[in-house]
């Protein structure tokens, strides 16, 4: 894969990812519905190493030192999050110029979704997926291509 590019809103962070992403991903939690200010918020997950981040970020969302979402400071568009403990980074795909890939495999938190939200996710999940459920997902995703 080419390196991708994106963008803030404004323009003044930019991020790139090397590698492609191992998956994408709808979130229908609350927490996701009210920091995207739509019914649920993309994802993609690239491997720690591939992001880069040309300018600086701040730390929004809910505090505390498991979720480090970032955002611009300038606009505050959430741009990606890290979650302690994991080796991955989770992107907001539409910062990148041509997001087109960026069609959720998954689906999660659909417990907490809006009646009427509707994805064209392939694997659906009330909560998140399970450590059981994550080789087959991880799989299904790579050989999609």
């Amino acid at each position: 894969m080419d390196a991708k590019t994106g963008t803030c809103r404004c323009g003044k962070v930019t991020l790139t990812v090397s590698q492609p992403p191992f998956m994408t991903a709808a979130c229908h939690c609350t927490g996701c519905q009210k920091m995207s200010a739509s019914a649920f918020s993309l994802t993609a997950m690239f491997p720690a190493d591939a992001l880069s981040v040309d300018g600086e970020t701040v730390k929004g969302g809910i505090g505390g030192t498991h979720l480090d979402h970032r955002f611009c400071p300038e606009c505050l568009t959430w741009m990606f999050t890290r979650i302690a403990g994991r080796d991955f980074v989770n992107v907001r795909p539409t910062v990148f110029d041509a997001p087109d890939w960026s069609r959720p495999y998954m689906e999660s938190m659909t417990a907490e979704k809006l009646t009427w939200a509707q994805t064209s996710a392939e694997h659906s999940f009330e909560g998140f997926p399970g450590p059981g459920d994550m080789p087959g997902l991880l799989a299904g995703f790579a050989a999609r291509g």
